[in-house]
């Protein structure tokens, strides 16, 4: 890493130079100096990378949601990039007035590189905030009349859903792809969450976004400013409604209240839901157990596309990955398709009735049920 690099650089030769000054000091000898320069340089260099590469951690977190550089961001990088550099110059200033030696000047340097960067950083992650305060946004991001009317507007469950980047490569949505930024801010914010299943659907999100513009499909990013708006669901039928476009969602309730509103509205599950068929029962999967279910004897576990499943008689299994199981019935949700299943191994639950447990009776009347009807 190239921050690192050059902070470990900057500090070994401070430490080379601190050590001849004091070599120079306490053993005016060509030996003693020497001797300094060198423990100098050695405790520079593993200073200088166990300092520089947590630094450079710090800073990676701050902007690891960062993708794509909007020109507020950028200029607010630059300016608070700079004011870094001045700020480090100026507290290093003491050092040339009372220290007086020749590692001053690598030493402001190092400090000015470190305040530098970090402003950086941090002027790029709230330049937006720092434009609207201003009142410059609207000389620096596309003005209303420049985003285009009709084209497909997509919510946050839309993009989060396994289906999205399908339904794109297929080309399903319109010619211009729009989403809003208050779901661009959600899905950066559940992308870092706690919740690892809402932080995987979101990176997938996030992805999908990055693929479709790969691919060819215009994608704009519709600047949300709906005063009076509550919540995101809110912006995201206003912004609809002000360009005249299709909402493209998996929420069942923005599909019942665009419905009701007689506007367009596209639900992805419900299409995909008509579209193809779910896991059969009988059918075997592999999954990783990751922890125990609401009820005894439960395990869970996800497929690749996010869907929960439901693993009977499995919790000593937990933790285990790639079980085989079998699918007993489905069965879907708002959150994705629920599947219900056994161990492959374990022997399948008799035709009779007689002498069943009460979870084989409930197994067996699932599978029953899943099955098609005679014709």
């Amino acid at each position: 890493m190239v921050f690192v690099e050059v902070f470990r650089l900057l500090v070994a030769v401070c430490g080379a130079l601190v050590g001849l000054a004091a070599g120079n000091h306490y053993a005016a000898t060509a030996l003693g100096r020497s001797t300094g320069a060198a423990i100098g340089v050695l405790v520079g260099y593993v200073v200088g990378g166990v300092v520089g590469r947590l630094t450079a951690g710090g800073m990676r977190e701050a902007t690891r949601s960062l993708r794509d550089v909007p020109a507020p961001e950028l200029l607010s990088g630059m300016l608070f990039g700079s004011l870094g550099l001045l700020i480090g110059v100026i507290v290093c200033i003491p050092l040339f007035v009372f220290v007086r030696e020749d590692f001053d000047f690598l030493i402001a340097a190092a400090v000015a590189w470190v305040l530098g960067t970090l402003g950086l950083k941090l002027g790029m992650a709230k330049g937006r905030q720092l434009a609207d305060a201003l009142g410059v946004t609207r000389h620096l991001t596309t003005s209303r009349q420049d985003v285009p009317v009709g084209g497909d507007l997509a919510d946050t469950s839309a993009v989060m859903d396994r289906s999205f980047l399908v339904m794109g490569q297929i080309g399903l949505f319109g010619p211009e792809l729009l989403i809003p930024e208050p779901v661009a801010d959600e899905l950066a914010t559940l992308a870092e969450g706690p919740d690892p299943v809402a932080a995987r659907r979101a990176r997938r999100g996030l992805e999908a976004i990055g693929e479709l513009r790969n691919l060819g499909v215009r994608v704009t990013f519709v600047q949300g400013d709906v005063p009076g708006a509550a919540s995101i669901e809110d912006k995201v039928a206003v912004l609809a409604d002000r360009l005249d476009a299709r909402v493209v969602t998996c929420s069942v309730e923005m599909t019942r209240r665009r419905e009701e509103a007689g506007a367009r509205v596209l639900d992805l599950r419900r299409l995909v839901s008509d579209l193809s068929p779910d896991h059969i029962p009988g059918e075997h999967l592999r999954v990783d157990l990751i922890r125990a279910g609401r009820q005894p004897q439960q395990a869970i576990g996800f497929l690749p596309d996010g869907d929960m499943v439901v693993v009977n008689d499995a919790e000593e299994m937990v933790g285990r990955t790639g079980v085989e199981v079998i699918v007993l019935s489905t069965r879907p949700t708002n959150q994705g398709l629920l599947v219900f299943a056994r161990i492959a191994d374990e022997p399948g639950p008799p035709r009779g009735g007689g002498g069943q447990a009460p979870g084989d009776l409930l197994r067996n009347g699932q599978s029953r049920l899943a099955e098609p009807g005679p014709n």
